[in-house]
């Protein structure tokens, strides 16, 4: 029955009132008491975000896997693989999105850079920093990988300037660095205690001020090599936004977002899954940092996964929030639309939609962006095009989702075969670690190649960050440590499991809990038991060697050799292992025996 009279005017008035209560700074959707009488109406300012992540330098169309998103075919119902990414369309993309929004702000939440293919890496990311001006990037975040080459890297990025080792690509033009601010809230110096970069951005939109607070994961300093975060601390990523959102606040910010470098395992992976009721349907750390946020932040864009979602996850005070990631590699765009009351400077979080959209390929190609590619294809072609191996098929990296990769096995392999000899540092055992295998090698040519001809730039979008490789002694029982240390401390909840080279295997079992399920007496290196008091000759890069990635035992590893880059360990194996009549064919991945419900390999 409808609601007359004074009645219904005291039960809106008392409803508003608990709402705002639940709700805190939040603004709250217009009623008629919240008009008034007409005179005090409030007035809302609509805006549109757009944001991104995990670009990684993808300037290019990504190849294999790591080119398709996860959609829902219209007509069977079923998932199917469509063709995404390449700057040239994520422009058109962008600019297409932005049509008849009076206030639009295009986001990152970091890795924009870093682990890039050979087009922007050979050039030090300056490519895609340029391709990011053109299209209008507003703000990010750092990501880890901004920490690859190091802070003062990362500050020339910002800045500009020429590469303080290669100097300027080209004579008469010097780098102009990027247009956008990189954040770094949680990101401070050891010796001043303060950020690095900007800890946050106020953009005014009409007269309300929104502001941007960007961190990375507290983490970063176990997955990227000491050098990169050499006198740097990495603070608590709550802690950090917490504490500028009430900075902001006191400055009369109350509209507040977080680009945070952090994210969250989707149940689902179909680009736009909304993770279910409550954010049931996600997990990972980006959902214990989404619950203790400040309820102020009306919006969360996150990254680091690679992962694709548009969830509410409430917030401490239960209310639902929006919390976005859009994949990587320039695959998909997140649209992220909501009122700014102009009365308080608040986001009206009821208002906050999202959802995330394909950067389809059957659009048309920005002219700027073909205009950058080919740019630097040019430059770089020398290089790229180089062939320095044969497959016979896909050998798969990045796009295997099993435990022990193809592309992984091969890496190890390679990696064994050039540093074994006494004077390469006597290797007798080689390990990968997963993380670091960037790409997949793919039949089908890209170029002009011709099909099954692998590159020098396929090969280093496998392995971009020319990793320098090492060689250290570690008794047999460290060598068992650091199997179990795949299933166990920093790794227990998410395991890490390396790819070793083919003369070691063993079987993992994933009922068991876990150091335990490395199955210690199925270990054989070269058939034989490995003695827990003699002495290994054990091989990985130096990220791994140095104890990256929870692999303490590495670290305490002696008599330490340093030999060749990874890549040029890769390049060599794909050249002396194939040919265009006998190419590399994909290994049996059956070194490492899993077994559990659903993961039996053997």
């Amino acid at each position: 029955m409808p609601i007359s009279g004074t009645t219904g005017r005291r039960t809106t008035a008392l409803a508003v009132a608990a709402a705002a209560a639940l709700f805190g700074t939040m603004a709250l959707p217009a009623t008629a008491e919240a008009h008034g009488r007409g005179h005090d109406k409030p007035k809302y300012e609509d805006l549109q975000l757009l944001a991104i992540n995990d670009l990684h330098g993808n300037l290019e169309p990504p190849a294999g896997s790591s080119g398709t998103i996860n959609e829902i075919d219209a007509t069977t119902g079923k998932p199917v693989a469509t063709p995404a990414g390449g700057v040239e369309y994520l422009a058109t993309a962008l600019r297409q999105a932005r049509e008849g929004h009076r206030n639009s702000i295009t986001v990152a939440a970091g890795d924009l850079v870093g682990a890039s293919p050979l087009m922007s890496g050979l050039f030090h990311d300056e490519p895609t920093i340029e391709a990011l001006n053109k299209i209008g990037l507003d703000v990010t975040s750092v990501g880890n990988h901004e920490f690859d080459e190091g802070s003062a890297e990362l500050k020339r990025m910002q800045n500009g300037g020429c590469h303080p080792v290669d100097g300027c690509y080209e004579e008469g033009r010097e780098f102009d660095g990027a247009d956008f601010p990189y954040l770094a809230a949680n990101v401070t110096s050891e010796k001043t205690g303060r950020p690095i970069l900007k800890p946050y951005w106020v953009k005014n939109v009409h007269g309300v001020k929104v502001g941007f607070i960007g961190v990375t994961l507290e983490g970063t300093p176990n997955i990227v090599t000491a050098a990169g975060v050499q006198g740097l601390k990495f603070g608590n990523e709550v802690a950090t936004i917490n504490k500028y959102t009430a900075e902001l606040k006191r400055q009369g910010v109350n509209s507040v977002v977080a680009l945070i470098h952090e994210g969250g395992l989707p149940a689902s992976n179909i680009y736009n899954y909304d993770c279910g009721a409550g954010g049931s349907g996600i997990s990972g750390p980006i959902v214990d940092i989404a619950k203790r946020l400040d309820p102020a932040v009306g919006a969360i864009v996150t990254g680091h996964t690679h992962t694709a979602y548009a969830c509410m996850i409430p917030d401490p005070n239960g209310v639902p929030r929006s919390v976005t990631s859009a994949a990587s590699f320039g695959r998909l765009y997140t649209e992220i639309d909501l009122k700014l009351d102009k009365r308080t400077g608040s986001i009206v979080r009821p208002s906050v939609t999202a959802a995330n959209h394909v950067v389809r390929r059957d659009v048309a190609k920005a002219p700027d962006m073909t205009a950058l590619i080919d740019h630097y294809r040019a430059l770089a072609a020398p290089i790229a095009n180089r062939p320095v191996g044969w497959i016979s098929a896909d050998i798969n990296g990045r796009g295997s989702s099993a435990l022990e990769k193809p592309l992984g096995d091969v890496i190890a392999d390679a990696q064994l075969a050039g540093l074994s000899a006494a004077d390469k540092g006597g290797a007798q055992v080689a390990f990968m670690n997963p993380g670091g295998i960037r790409a997949d090698l793919v039949y089908k040519s890209t170029g002009s190649e011709g099909d099954g001809v692998v590159t020098y730039g396929e090969a280093f979008a496998v392995q971009p960050f020319t990793n320098m490789m090492q060689v250290k002694t570690l008794t047999g029982a460290q060598l068992v440590q650091l199997l179990q240390q795949q299933v166990s401390g920093s790794n227990d909840a998410a395991p890490k499991i390396l790819q070793p080279s083919a003369n070691l295997a063993y079987t993992l079992d994933l009922n068991k809990a876990g150091a335990a399920r490395v199955l210690v007496d199925s270990i054989r290196l070269n058939g034989a038991p490995v003695d827990p008091n003699a002495k290994y000759r054990v091989a990985a890069n130096e990220f791994l060697a140095g104890g990256g990635d929870g692999f303490p035992a590495f670290a305490a590893g002696t008599d330490k050799l340093v030999g060749a880059s990874d890549l040029d360990l890769f390049n060599s194996y794909l050249t002396g292992h194939s040919s265009a009549g006998t190419p590399l064919a994909a290994p049996a991945t059956t070194r490492i025996k899993v077994i559990g419900v659903g993961q039996d390999n053997g």
